[in-house]
């Protein structure tokens, strides 16, 4: 079907205002749609689509563009060269001054782009992940994370089994597998609108990127442990805890940012779980931190980190990140994980997790670590997993990405108190 001149006026107003990078630009799409209730599905589906594909591409979408760079030609130069609409296709939208420009922009050769634009990279995180990795390696995972992620949930083992959740989902014309390595996930074959099936209303299933899902086995809480969730966020890993928990003993869910926690309250009512204590710490030193020292059988770190192994999901945070705001990321991953690590007792388990490819925010953070706290000793997680019958292919730390499993990057160390 042709594309609506005015749905894509839409699409055109809101990449104005990612390009603006003021805010994630999930959030600023959300207010957009907010302020334009008018808009049905199908059309929130295309502006959203259109106007992360030109962010996942902006370097190269940019050159595209010669020396007129507008959001209307980046989205006209992602239409024709990415998604590969030909001229008819595009005759609703096209001008008749933009026919010899597209013509050209299409006749761009992404091998005689810089290495930088070609992988649509800041020129630091380009050099940063070839410096670490190697250029192939480096652009391989580049040109992956250029493609949308799949929608992942997890099914709630308090509430059901996921045979039964992939046949109540089939029957309502959802499509979806289980997960090739969490034994709770579920991938979905589209993105259908979850927020009002009764699964998703009574706390039978989640939203939660497998990758992410597999931090919690790394963690494998038992019944009655205490357990703390260092850095709850809005509670994804800490609902994944307390299921395995089979929600008895103590999981405490520590977050400096109260709506972040707020956020969690209505997802913890809908799980079923009565074992979570959701508490607001003023910073990783906080008194009631302190308090709990060497009491923990079990505490997982998902330290704040640059975000850079979601840009499937995020692709403005490699456009709004900097070298610098690693550099001060690492600091303060440093000094969580040091926190941390005063609440395990004796035998218990640390796991240090972020969703970043960076050898700066993981193992310099790590190693580290290891060096100042010779009462802590690694475990392999590759084992740990296996133990669990997660036949995943890992060493000593877990390392994933969308080139290698098909999941967000993330990054873990397990660690054991002596």
């Amino acid at each position: 079907m042709p594309i609506s001149p005015a749905v894509f006026a839409r699409a055109e107003a809101v990449l104005g205002e990612l390009l603006r990078f003021a805010a994630p630009a999930d959030a600023t799409l959300s207010q957009y749609f907010r302020r334009h209730g008018e808009l049905g599905r199908a059309d929130r589906a295309f502006v959203a689509e259109t106007t992360f594909a030109v962010l996942r591409r902006r370097r190269s979408l940019t050159a595209r563009c010669g020396d007129d760079v507008t959001s209307r030609r980046l989205l006209l130069a992602s239409l024709a060269c990415v998604q590969g609409l030909n001229r008819r296709e595009l005759e609703s939208l096209l001008r008749e001054s933009e026919t010899k420009w597209l013509a050209e922009a299409k006749a761009v050769k992404l091998a005689d782009l810089p290495p930088p634009v070609r992988c649509d990279l800041p020129d630091w995180l380009y050099e940063m992940l070839v410096a670490q990795m190697g250029e192939a390696a480096a652009e391989a995972l580049a040109e992956a994370s250029k493609h949308s992620a799949p929608l992942d949930l997890r099914v709630n083992p308090l509430k059901a089994e996921r045979e039964a959740v992939l046949a109540r989902l089939a029957e309502d014309g959802i499509a979806g597998v289980a997960t090739p390595f969490s034994p709770l996930g579920i991938r979905l074959a589209g993105k259908p609108a979850l927020a009002r099936h009764p699964l998703f209303l009574d706390g039978s299933v989640e939203v939660q990127d497998e990758g992410s899902q597999l931090l919690g086995y790394l963690v494998q809480p038992k019944r009655g442990e205490m357990v703390a969730d260092f850095c709850a966020g809005a509670g994804g890993k800490t609902l994944l805890l307390g299921a395995l928990m089979r929600s008895q003993g103590r999981l405490y869910a520590f977050d400096v940012s109260a709506p972040r926690l707020a956020a969690l309250k209505p997802r913890l009512a809908r799980s079923g779980l009565s074992n979570v204590h959701p508490v607001r710490i003023e910073s990783e030193r906080d008194a009631r931190v302190r308090r709990l020292a060497g009491k923990l059988d079990r505490v997982l770190v998902d330290a704040p980190c640059s975000g850079l192994g979601t840009l499937r999901r995020n692709p403005d945070l490699k456009w709004r990140q900097t070298a610098k705001a690693i550099a001060e990321l690492a600091v303060k991953q440093a000094s969580i994980l040091a926190a941390a690590s005063t609440l395990v007792k004796p035998g218990g388990r640390l796991v240090y997790a972020t969703c970043s490819p960076l050898a700066a925010e993981n193992d310099v953070i790590v190693d580290a670590f290891l060096a100042a706290h010779p009462e802590f000793v690694p475990l392999n997680a590759g084992e740990v997993l296996r133990a669990q019958g997660i036949a995943i292919e890992a060493g000593e730390r877990l390392r994933l990405s969308p080139l290698e499993q098909g999941v967000d990057g993330f990054f873990a160390a397990v660690l054991e108190r002596r």
